[in-house]
This record gives C-alpha cells, structure tokens and sequence, in this order.
C-alpha cells in the first residue's frame, strides 16, 4: 500500500492520511541556555536570488563543453491546478505553499527552462523520474514523433487528465543511452508505444511520459518542448550506488549536448502532509533538509558523493522519505557529473522541493 500511495497521489485522502499517520513531534521549551541558531535550511527560496544563480551557472567554454545535470524538483499535479478551482478545496493547502500553481516551485521552473535553453542550447534531455522504477535493467522510451502521457494520478479533477505537452522522442539517442548503459554494465532496451508501463486516472493502461516529467516541463517549455525528450528508468532497488552509476554511465551526454535531469523531491512523504510547508513542519525535517545543503557544498566530489550517500542516515530521512524513490533520483544527477569533476550549488532551494545542479 505505501507503494502506490507514494506512486499516485490522490487528494481525497489527504485529510484522513494527514491526521491518522501524521509523525510531527512536539517539543517542549528548554530552560537551558540557547544555541546559535541553525542556517536556514531554505536558500536561493527568493526569485531575486535563483534568477541569480541562473545567470551565474557556467558557460560551455567554462565547463568545458559539457552541459551541467540537474537534480529538479518535479513537484507534483497541484503545479498545473487550473486557476478556475480552488487549490483550498483539493484538501491540498499546506501542500500548495510551495508547490501550487502560485506558489514558488512554480514560478523557478518557468525561469528555469528558458535558462537552460539559452545558456546551453541542448539538442534533447534525458530524463530520470521517481514515478517509473524497474528492476533488472532500465528502460529507455523510443516513442517517435510524438511522446504519449501517461497520467499517473488518481481523484483530481477532470482538468487534469486533460492535460496537453507535446514533445518528440529521439530513436537514435535512445540507442545511444542504451549503448552507454550495456558498456557500463547495466542491463538496458529500449520500449516503444506498443508496450504498456502503467496506468493512469482516466482508467488508461499504457505507455507514456508520467507527471514527474510532464508536469514540470508544461511550466519550463509551456505545452511544447523544443527539442526531443527520452525519459529512463529508474533501478527499482533505489540503492544510491546503483542510481549513482546509472547518472555516471551516461555522463559522456553531456559533452554530446544533451541535458540530464533527474526528477524527485528533497521532502515527500504522506504520513505528514504539514512536512511539506515550512509553516507546519517539525524541526526534524528542516535538519534533514539543511544537511542536503551542507553535502551539496562540499567542494572535493569524492568527499561531496560519501556527504550525500551519507544522508540516508540522517534522522530526519526516513520521515521525510518513507519509501526513496524521490530522493534517490538525485545520486543520478550527481553520477553524471561527479566522474569530471566540478561543484554543485543549489538553484532553487524551498523547502521539500530543493534544485541542484552539479557538473558546475
């Protein structure tokens, strides 16, 4: 059951998840002296201040050649909610702060994609999503001229499943990622229209994009990509090392002008619906959320890769994260890129849905 409900998020039981499986903690107030207190587990939250990291990420020239991977907040359905209904009424408001179609997340993934576009000019993306993880090997799409959607969430409004984004696939860099990965060792084929991968809220069985992909890219290409789109699976195992090395088997892509993105969230759990809003969330999960920040700074690659393996101990992932296939996305992002060097810095970095980009 914890698969699917972290698979498909259906607003209905929002409320009734909220209160039966909330693990927010309160805590007394200490009579001992206080500590300094912590950084903020929030930075580069304000437009101002991630359309300055845009500006700064690196030319080609300065990265030599290779376009930078990025682990991205994909956010979920709620980033589309057609303004004519009210996001209050989904049951969904804590969720919505940030990452409603007013809030934050929003607004940095419209200025996110035509920054990468004209920074970069990449050919094609490929990208990684939390919603489609398969065992024994990954699967790469070779859906033609144009790729089909699959809308992998439950109880919403019919507005949403009349969702339109339009982007085209790229056979010939669909055999080249699996090339990549066959040479890494890691089993790889290609799957096309013909075969089904899920299903979806219209009652549809079959092949497509799901909304860790399409929901995100609507905002930053509008309803149209300008360049093809692949999208990868995920190793159903979610263990970092294998995610890790699946982003490192491609890292090559990014000399070849092809952009990696791997999809997920820095907080997702339904067990704590107020986790996902500064507001309501206990401190645990902004502890957990600051040290992403701290790991992400770490200069030297090989210490940063041991920092974020690390994470997955901290106290607060588990009740950020209680199945990871949300985070382990990001190890993907970070594999691409780690193998030539390179920092990472955090583009956008709102609570429960951090942005970071490595390879800089």
């Amino acid at each position: 059951m914890l698969k699917r409900l972290t698979s498909y998020f259906t607003p209905a039981s929002a409320t009734l998840a909220a209160s039966s499986y909330s693990t927010t903690t309160n805590h007394s107030t200490s009579t001992m002296p206080s500590a300094a207190p912590p950084q903020s587990h929030e930075i580069n939250s304000l437009p101002a201040e991630w359309k300055a990291e845009l500006d700064n990420l690196p030319t080609l020239e300065q990265t030599g050649g290779k376009i930078p991977s990025i682990f991205l907040a994909h956010g979920q359905p709620l980033l589309i909610y057609p303004p004519s209904l009210s996001v209050a009424s989904s049951g969904m408001a804590a969720v919505a702060d940030i990452q409603g179609p007013k809030g934050s997340l929003a607004n940095f993934l419209k200025d996110l994609g035509p920054a990468l576009l004209k920074k970069y000019e990449p050919k094609a993306i490929v990208v990684f999503s939390a919603h489609w993880e398969t065992n024994n090997g990954a699967l790469v799409t070779d859906y033609g001229e144009e790729n089909p959607l699959l809308m992998d969430y439950f109880g919403f409004p019919p507005q949403l499943y009349e969702v339109a984004f339009k982007s085209s696939g790229d056979s010939a860099l669909s055999e080249r990622v699996v090339g990549l990965l066959k040479k890494s060792g890691i089993a790889a084929r290609t799957t096309t229209k013909l075969e089904k991968r899920g299903e979806d809220g219209r009652g549809f069985r079959g092949p497509g994009f799901d909304h860790g992909v399409f929901v995100p890219f609507k905002l930053m290409f509008k309803d149209v990509s300008p360049i093809p789109i692949i999208q990868v699976s995920i190793d159903a195992s979610l263990d970092p090392r294998k995610e890790y090395a699946l982003g490192a088997a491609l890292e090559e892509l990014r000399s070849e002008g092809v952009l990696i993105i791997s999809g997920g969230l820095t907080i997702h759990t339904f067990r704590d619906f107020g986790a996902f809003s500064p507001k309501t969330a206990g401190p645990v999960y902004k502890e957990f959320e600051r040290s992403i920040i701290d790991a992400v700074e770490i200069e030297d690659p090989a210490k940063r890769q041991q920092a974020l393996y690390a994470l997955t101990s901290h106290p607060g992932f588990r009740p950020s994260h209680p199945r990871e296939e949300h985070f382990v996305p990001l190890y993907i992002a970070a594999g691409a890129a780690d193998k030539t060097g390179g920092r990472a810095r955090v583009l956008q970095g709102c609570h429960g849905a951090k942005s970071i980009v490595f390879g800089v």
